[in-house]
């Protein structure tokens, strides 16, 4: 197992993409996919891409982010990616709709964003949690459920 206890850089770093961009080619750069919510633990146990098992221990200052480099040498590296979120969209039918599912959203404490008149609702546990929770809105003719762009 791998003890990882800093972040060495950021995969952007003018230097350290360099140094990627070559390992890469003798397929020696390994990546740790980890959900939005891993990224603010110091202390979880992963396993890369290619199956090395890593034990992260970071400092409580220190937070993960999607391009963290924690391991580089002439032997390999390992970054982090981040899983692509996935979020649910809602259309309000008007504006006293969105003032509800606004204030629905928020007394849930649900993560959401705003685009174009659409309420984006992050997923952070399964899909039909969500769903059903709205589902009186949207039979109700409140809100629409759209489709991701």
């Amino acid at each position: 197992m791998r003890t990882l206890t800093n972040i060495i850089g950021y995969s952007t770093d003018h230097d350290i993409s360099g140094q990627l961009h070559a390992l890469s080619y003798d397929d020696r750069v390994e990546y740790l996919l980890l959900n939005r919510e891993d990224t603010h633990r110091h202390r979880l146990r992963v396993t890369t891409d290619k199956g090395t098992d890593c034990a992260i221990a970071l400092d409580r200052e220190t937070n993960l982010e999607d391009g963290s480099v924690l391991s580089l040498d002439d032997d390999g590296a390992i970054v982090v990616r981040m899983k692509q979120e996935q979020w649910l969209n809602f259309k309000p039918r008007d504006a006293a709709a969105a003032l509800e599912l606004g204030y629905f959203a928020g007394n849930l404490h649900w993560r959401v964003r705003f685009i174009d008149g659409v309420l984006g609702v992050a997923i952070e546990g399964p899909e039909k949690f969500y769903l059903d929770r709205l589902a009186s809105h949207v039979s109700s003719g409140l809100i629409e459920i759209v489709a991701n762009e």
